[in-house]
């Protein structure tokens, strides 16, 4: 039973609020509206907003507003004409395009829903989406399906992502797409819709619809400016992103270097653009252990800060985090050591990142975790020890987020064999967790299962157990009896029932369920099955059923040499 840090998953190379690389349309996150502009005809089309005092109740607003209306163009620095003509249905040549009073009303209405949020007005904000919503559904119930009526459901949308009410914008979105099927590809605005909408549907976790809608808005954008040019980057690190996130490296790869080359031929080889693309691929490349193609690439986005920002610069420091991370995947662990903590020093100097901010927390983890791995636990410690205190000094202490620290610690404490300080610390996380959850609920089973292994290396196997089994028992429940936390739970229990001498069957039972649950989670070739196997092996031979264990051992053999050739190399 091994134990490892917690570890947090991998973030953005950007801080939301401090920096935008690419724009605030990027794939990092629904930051604001924009569009494309190119000429249409004239539209008629209708948004409600709010007044001015911002008044709770519906009824009080200016409900519809049309693009005839010139109150909303008042300080906006529009043209003055506008305002001396009575009507705008039939829009002249030498007046604002109708386009562009559409995107200016529709970028009123998403930063006035915006600015609602933030000053905690979120059932005025919801009227608001609702009253446009309402609007627009009257006119596309009355046989209407433009671009206007697309361009106001897709920022309605937006607004309720942006209130985190995901059950609204799943309708929503059915009623933008059949509108924009019919639509030609030839409409003004149509490819920042599709670009808005594929975002929203990775939000939503549907990828298949999400790779569509991208998909589409790069071939509008091709058709209409080529394949070369910069309006097509967002769809595309759209696109790349959703490859890679459902397993489609290759292809997401070919597509962050198509982005590259764009920006590399329009905008210059050091143009700031370029470090999104560049950390996607990446991140991508490590995966794939590609490393030296993922050095060369964090190598660009370090050697492009130092230049644009000098040494002691904020993202400096996060660039060598990722880099630091590529080190480590090459061997080079003391390399990758030195440049976590010349990175978390530039940090703390350049004041860029809180010092309680997720990022800073997790390079502080893998820091220690890399400093435990070439046996320098006191200076890891150190670092988890860093880790609580922040925690416990921002959030309060008996904060759910201090857990994970208390069970890196007792984990680090148990690596250099002291037990006792362990199961101390366990017991203090466990206290937390049946504070803030209920009793059967999933996440007290990480440092519980943690608990039961530190009592098994204190000899205390009846407590162990216990705790082992209480684990298991959630576990199948919350997870299902073929999960691999489950096996995880299984395999330790199958280690703590050996040493209290429990019945050879019944654990040669145990150890078949891990093993079929490790073959469907890593492979019938992966590495924990290797280990698994070893275990089944031995049982067979020592309850004399050794014939049992002959293809099982021809399976082994062949493993251990795939793996001994895979460590040579």
């Amino acid at each position: 039973m091994s134990t490892s840090l917690l570890r947090s998953t991998p973030s953005p190379l950007t801080n939301s609020g401090r920096m935008n690389l690419i724009g605030s349309n990027t794939h990092l996150g629904i930051l604001s509206v924009s569009f494309y502009h190119r000429p249409s005809q004239s539209c008629n089309f209708k948004l409600c907003f709010p007044t001015s005092e911002l008044c709770s109740r519906l009824g009080t607003r200016c409900c519809v507003v049309s693009a005839t209306s010139s109150k909303l163009y008042k300080n906006k620095g529009v043209n003055s004409s506008i305002e001396s003509q009575s009507r705008y249905t039939d829009l002249k040549d030498n007046m604002p395009s109708s386009v562009n009073i559409l995107e200016e009303q529709l970028r009123d209405l998403f930063n006035e829903v915006h600015a609602m949020i933030r000053i905690g007005k979120e059932n005025e904000a919801r009227d608001l989406l609702l009253a446009n919503f309402e609007a627009v559904k009257e006119q596309i119930d009355a046989g209407r399906k433009g671009i206007e009526e697309a361009a106001i459901l897709d920022v309605t949308a937006l607004g309720y992502m942006s209130l985190g009410d995901i059950r609204t914008v799943k309708p929503l979105l059915n009623v933008l797409s059949e509108v924009v099927d019919v639509l030609k590809d030839e409409e003004p605005l149509l490819d920042s819709i599709l670009t808005h909408m594929g975002n929203m549907y990775e939000k939503l976790e549907n990828f298949e619809m999400s790779i569509c809608v991208y998909g589409r808005a790069v071939k509008v954008v091709e058709r209409l400016y080529g394949n070369t040019s910069s309006f097509i980057v967002t769809p595309l690190l759209g696109m790349a992103k959703v490859l890679g996130s459902t397993g489609k490296t290759k292809k997401a790869i070919e597509t962050y270097h198509r982005v590259v080359k764009i920006l590399e031929s329009s905008r210059g080889e050091e143009c700031e653009e370029l470090v999104v693309p560049l950390f996607g691929m990446g991140n991508l490349l490590l995966k794939e252990r590609r490393v030296t193609d993922a050095e060369n690439a964090f190598n660009r986005i370090l050697t492009m800060y130092m230049k644009l920002y000098g040494e002691n610069d904020g993202r400096v420091g996060l660039s060598m985090s990722y880099l630091a991370r590529v080190k480590c995947a090459k061997g080079d662990v003391n390399e990758a050591i030195d440049l976590y903590k010349e990175a978390l020093r530039r940090l703390k100097v350049s004041d860029y990142i809180a010092i309680d901010d997720h990022i800073m927390e997790k390079m502080r983890v893998d820091l220690a975790e890399l400093l435990h791995a070439v046996g320098r636990g006191e200076e890891g410690r150190m670092l988890l020890e860093e880790c609580l205190l922040i925690t416990e000094k921002f959030k309060g202490e008996g904060h759910p987020s201090s857990v994970s620290h208390l069970v890196n610690l007792a984990t680090s404490y148990s690596q250099s064999k002291l037990f006792a300080e362990a199961e101390r610390l366990l017991r203090m996380s466990l206290q937390i967790m049946f504070k803030n959850v209920s009793p059967d609920d999933q996440s007290i089973t990480f440092p519980m299962l943690h608990l039961a292994v530190t009592l098994y290396n204190l000899n205390r196997n009846e407590e162990a157990e216990k705790h082992a089994l209480e684990v298991l028992r959630i576990r199948e429940r919350a997870f299902g009896e073929n999960s691999l936390p489950v096996g995880e739970a299984l395999d330790c229990l199958v280690s703590i029932q050996t040493q209290l001498g429990k019945d050879d069957g019944e654990l040669l039972e145990l150890l078949k369920r891990v093993l079929k649950i490790q073959e469907k989670a890593f492979g019938t070739d992966s590495e924990e099955v290797m280990e698994t196997l070893k275990k089944v092996v031995y049982y067979l031979e020592r309850m004399g059923r050794k014939h049992e264990g002959l293809p099982l051992e021809r399976r082994l053999s062949k493993l251990r040499t795939k793996y001994k050739q895979m460590v040579q190399y």
